[in-house]
């Protein structure tokens, strides 16, 4: 039986779990759903051995890269 497996891919990565967390809801707030991995760790000060994930569905995944190439270009 074949099941219905969503595949997602890495956008961004960070040390800082905020950071994290706004670029996520940046892309939700532009109707990409996005969501944070590796942020439950119960030693935060030690992300940058694994840093934090922002991922989004593969099928999102070339309209996210183009709203944070915006967003950096807005900077």
């Amino acid at each position: 039986m074949e099941t219905d497996k969503k595949q997602f891919r890495t956008v961004a990565t960070f040390v800082d779990v905020m950071a994290a967390q706004i670029t996520a809801g940046m892309l939700s707030d532009n109707g990409i759903p996005a969501a944070v991995f590796g942020a439950d760790s119960s030693y935060p000060s030690l992300s940058y051995m694994k840093p934090v994930e922002v991922k989004v569905n593969e099928e999102d995944y070339d309209a996210a890269m183009s709203i944070l190439a915006a967003a950096d270009k807005a900077e």
